[in-house]
């Protein structure tokens, strides 16, 4: 990034650089040359020559001359000093347009900036297109976790569902299969009903002649079907023996069962037909007539096939 910053204000570069600077090497070994030879030239010795005529073997020192001026010394005689020639001047350097040079620095800056631009495009839309592609696969994540959510939850209803009709259809059957039996047992019940009167019919046309009512009597059987007086008071001694009852119970409530039995006594059926109230007394009164199975027959013989009797817990 330095080189890139120290570039952007530089000056483009010229040709022919190679050249200008193989010309000034040259001229620059010339002038080191010519100062070798001026050198060597000025240290070489000044070496003076000079002659006179003898006159005589001694000198002899002339009288001065009436006022005439002493004649100058003469002056020694100066050598020539021999100046060096100056060195050439440099080549010049190519004359560059300062214009040009301002106009090419601020295309070449103007290039450096669009190309930097055109960089920092590509790599916002880079980071932009990565950016929507991670969000795209979070979102196609999210979607996949929520289908698979309603997915179960879709499947926990089904399994519901499933199950409240399983449960549904078990207590149909258990109730239709209970309703049948019902029925089935009442029919049973009024089949053997059905036989019972068809029987005692057919036993009271069968026995007609010896009926036994008085003259105001207005039935049509042979003897009277209704029990005696002492009869019910009969059954209620036969059965209390057999109920088993230890509780305290407020009052004296009633117990009412019918009760149905074959011409021999034996007990067929049995159900309540009004409860005391208290759960115990009538259960405690059901059982005891199934322990007791049998019926005592009447003073005529018989035992009735139907009877209602009732009970108390303090009687």
């Amino acid at each position: 990034m330095n080189a890139i910053a120290h570039n952007e204000f530089a000056p483009p570069p010229v040709g022919g650089f190679g050249r200008s600077l193989s010309f000034a090497l040259f001229m620059h070994l010339l002038l080191l040359v010519a100062i070798a030879f001026s050198v060597q030239w000025k240290t070489e010795p000044n070496n003076l020559s000079a002659s006179a005529e003898l006159w005589s073997a001694v000198p002899v020192e002339a009288a001065p001359a009436a006022n005439e001026p002493e004649p100058p010394p003469p002056e020694p005689v100066k050598a020539v000093e021999q100046k060096p020639e100056p060195p050439p001047p440099p080549p010049a350097a190519p004359k560059i347009n300062a214009a040009a040079e301002r106009e090419a620095a601020d295309i070449a800056l103007k290039k450096e900036l669009e190309k930097k631009k055109l960089e920092e495009k590509k790599e916002a839309e880079l980071e932009k297109k990565k950016k929507l592609e991670k969000d795209k696969l979070e979102k196609e994540k999210l979607d996949k976790e929520k289908a698979k959510e309603k997915e179960k939850e879709r499947e926990k209803e089904k399994a519901k569902e499933l199950e409240k009709k399983k449960k549904e259809e078990a207590l149909k059957k258990a109730e239709a299969a209970a309703k049948a039996k019902e029925e089935a047992k009442k029919a049973a019940a009024e089949e053997k009903r059905t036989e019972a009167l068809r029987n005692e019919n057919l036993k009271r046309m069968q026995g007609m002649a010896g009926a036994s009512g008085d003259e105001k009597a207005k039935g049509a059987a042979l003897k009277s079907s209704g029990p005696s007086a002492s009869y019910a008071g009969r059954i209620r001694a036969r059965i209390k023996p057999n109920i088993t009852f230890t509780e305290d119970v407020a009052g004296n409530p009633k117990a009412e069962v019918e009760v149905r039995t074959s011409t021999d006594g034996t007990i067929l059926s049995r159900k309540l037909l009004s409860s005391s109230g208290n759960k115990a007394w009538d259960e405690a009164v059901l059982k005891a007539i199934d322990k007791t199975a049998t019926l005592p027959r009447d003073e005529d013989g018989r035992v009735p096939p139907v009877l209602e009797i009732s009970f108390r817990p303090k009687d």
